[in-house]
């Protein structure tokens, strides 16, 4: 079972950066044994993906909109998932979610919401142009 829970979210210029973190209580197995990602959902618009990360850290995947932009992490003492965010634009305005994937694997990544089992509440950003 995984509770997680974002934060770092907020209103913030064009161009400039934001730093996402999610909290992960988890119990029954280890936190480094999930697969993590993040996603993102605008307002009328699907719920996509924006960054995935594996259980290692050392495998990681970035949607083509965010590439060399955003930079996924994750640090498995503290049970803690990062999303460093910079050079933001008014297109990545949206509710943030950070998620964990059960599947196991060091290296494992996922790019689709369905195969993530839980999810956090979300965390808004907003980018004013």
């Amino acid at each position: 079972q995984v509770q997680l829970v974002e934060s770092g979210g907020g209103l913030v210029q064009a161009g400039g950066s934001l730093r996402l973190s999610c909290a992960a209580s988890v119990s029954g197995r280890t936190f480094s044994t999930y697969c993590m990602g993040w996603f993102r959902q605008a307002p009328g618009k699907e719920r996509e993906f924006v960054a995935t990360i594996s259980g290692s850290g050392g495998n990681t995947y970035y949607a083509d909109s965010v590439m060399g932009r955003f930079t996924i992490s994750r640090d498995n003492a503290k049970n803690t998932l990062l999303l460093q965010m910079n050079s933001l634009k008014p297109e990545d305005t949206a509710v943030y979610y950070c998620a964990a994937n059960p599947v196991y694997g060091s290296d494992y990544v996922s790019l689709g919401p369905d195969e993530y089992d839980y999810w956090g509440q979300g965390t808004q950003v907003t980018v004013s142009s």
